[in-house]
């Protein structure tokens, strides 16, 4: 029950009737008219621009158009307590009190679909996210996005899409096959006690110490005297191992992928020679010199021949190579032939979760994209910027003793996966990130986690102590209350949460979920902390028991609150 769009419709319809009365002329389509949250200053529960919309096409002034029309709507709804123009032709409404027990009811009876937007058309996407190269565990640069990805998916699901979670393997290359070698080197440390080479092409993290010994255990008949012989199965089972633990690392903050895809067997099933030859059948692609890359010295740049993507046909600010002058593919043709891959599975949109340092890469592969579908958005790419850990107001370096980076998993043993999902979802992704270990770990408001999960164990203990089980429903005979100002405050904050979902789903910003939920906890503390008091504000009563209107109003903000933090992947402990 989205409040905002119910009364632009019911406002359209009045419009409507005056337009066929002809008291007022509308334009062909009324997509600027808007049904908002008006400013805090006003003591207003909708706000609408109709007015300031409908001013030139009826060449009357906004705040005299708006007075002309405030009198009608109020007319035409008994639930309007006071309606109000202020400039610069805003119409501002009112409610009475007993439109807030209806909305109460309402969202009491539709709990399992409340904030969810039935009216729009349902899509299919793939989410991308994550997708580290698969030669070591993840560090904090890499959880950010991942949460990002994962959250992203579950609003998007929530709202009732459909959602394929997608990991992309880059399993193939220079990277993978040094990778390989430095877990063999490993081997021949254990078995034949040989030293581990100083290369600084190699891998040099305890994490390849038990890739190693896991594959000597697993009793492979694998002869190590000799890599090439072996390397192919040997990269196989490093890959294993390297997937395995960035699966556990994912499972540990709440991640799941549903689908894993092989660069190595995209590459194996000439997909990229494929998607080269569509590119050349629709003359995307011709051979040429580009200009050396932005930091490579131009003097020592040689230009030669290349195959090359026309990406600027497309918005992009240079053409890109597909192949090297020695003939083999960049890194960009298999991306192209991964996009391809996914094109070719009929999603409506695609969703890749990219790192900062990423952001240089989204010209490129979105041109590749508009070229390969014919049709601009149907890549959309949200970077997730970096994230700077504090500890006593100083930059905080972890344990290191698994490569040269702190890892998800010393991340994780430090603060737990509740605040790590939900701090790093604190702010929106597209700005970098203050992790402060101290914020995380306080008992008060400055703590955002804290503050939800406590206002959710508050409702709980209010449940336990009258013997009732707050996941359970609540039947009321009847809904006649009368709800005070300080309790209308929180149905009006309960009312936005459609209009988040709405948001965080369309823009894919879920950050707004969490900042919604700290500001509904700010509210309901405010509130309980005015029963100290008040014995009125207080939800148990000197019978030792609680009022109708008091129970279906908790049961609403525990609903929202569980709901909010099942998205963000985050528990709502019912003691703390």
């Amino acid at each position: 029950m989205n409040i905002f769009e119910n009364y632009l419709d019911k406002l359209k319809k009045i419009l409507l009737d005056l337009s066929k009365k002809g008291d007022l002329i509308l334009p062909d389509n009324m997509d600027g008219i808007t049904s908002e949250i008006p400013p805090s200053k006003f003591k207003s529960d909708i706000s609408t621009n109709v007015a300031m919309i409908l001013s030139k096409i009826n060449k009357k002034p906004p705040m005299e158009l708006g007075q002309a029309l405030a009198d009608q709507i109020k007319k035409s709804d008994k639930k309007i307590d006071e309606i109000q123009v202020v400039k610069p032709g805003f119409i501002n409404i009112k409610f009475k009190p007993i439109f807030w027990t209806n909305f109460v009811e309402q969202i009491i009876k539709n709990s399992e679909t409340f904030g969810i937007n039935l009216s729009e058309k349902k899509k299919n996407y793939l989410v991308e996210f994550v997708s580290a190269n698969p030669t070591g565990p993840l560090h904090v640069g890499h959880c950010r996005g991942a949460i990002l990805g994962d959250v992203i998916s579950n609003i998007l699901t929530f709202n009732k899409h459909k959602v394929t979670r997608e990991y992309y393997i880059n399993d193939y290359g220079q990277q993978i096959n040094n990778f390989t070698k430095s877990v063999y080197f490993r081997i021949r440390e254990i078995v034949y006690n040989e030293p581990f080479p100083n290369d600084d092409d190699l891998y040099p993290g305890d994490y390849i110490i038990s890739f190693a010994q896991n594959i000597i255990q697993s009793k492979k008949k694998l002869d190590f005297k000799n890599f090439e012989n072996i390397s192919e199965e040997l990269t196989l089972l490093s890959i294993d191992e390297a997937l395995q633990l960035i699966k556990n690392n994912l499972k540990s903050i709440g991640i799941k992928h549903d689908s894993f895809v092989s660069e190595k067997n995209l590459v194996a099933n000439n997909e990229v020679e494929k998607v080269v030859k569509f590119l050349q059948q629709n003359k995307f692609v011709y051979k040429g010199k580009i200009n050396a890359p932005v930091g490579e010295n131009n003097e020592q740049w040689i230009e030669r021949e290349q195959l090359l993507f026309r990406s600027t046909d497309f918005g992009d600010d240079k053409d890109r190579a597909l192949q090297k002058s020695d003939g083999s593919w960049t890194y960009f043709a298999s991306d192209v032939a991964y996009h391809k891959n996914k094109l070719d599975r009929k999603f409506d949109y695609l969703i890749n979760i990219l790192g900062a340092d990423h952001a240089g890469y989204i010209k490129r592969i979105s041109s590749s994209v508009d070229a390969l579908s014919n049709t601009e958005g149907k890549l959309i790419c949200k970077v997730s910027q970096l994230v700077k850990l504090i500890k006593d107001k100083k930059p905080f370096k972890m344990s290191k003793r698994k490569g040269d980076y702190i890892t998800l998993d010393d991340l994780i043993k430090e603060v737990g996966k509740d605040a790590t999902r939900f701090i790093m979802l604190n702010r929106s992704s597209d700005a970098e990130l203050d992790f402060d270990f101290n914020d995380v770990v306080e008992k008060t408001k400055d703590n955002p986690l804290y503050y939800v999960q406590y206002c959710y164990a508050r409702i709980c203990s209010v449940f336990r102590y009258i013997e009732k089980d707050i996941k359970n429903e609540i039947n009321i005979k009847s809904y006649n209350f009368d709800y005070s100002d300080d309790e209308i405050k929180i149905l009006k904050k309960l009312s936005e949460w459609p209009k988040c979902i709405d948001l965080s789903s369309n823009k894919l910003e879920p950050h707004r979920i969490p900042t919604y939920l700290y500001e509904l906890a700010s509210l309901f503390h405010s509130y309980w902390n005015l029963g100290k008091d008040e014995p009125k504000k207080r939800f148990i009563n000197e019978k030792k028991n609680i009022s109708d209107d008091k129970l279906v109003f908790l049961k609403a903000i525990s609903n929202v609150i569980k709901s909010g933090m099942n998205i963000i992947g985050v528990s709502t402990p019912e003691k703390m």
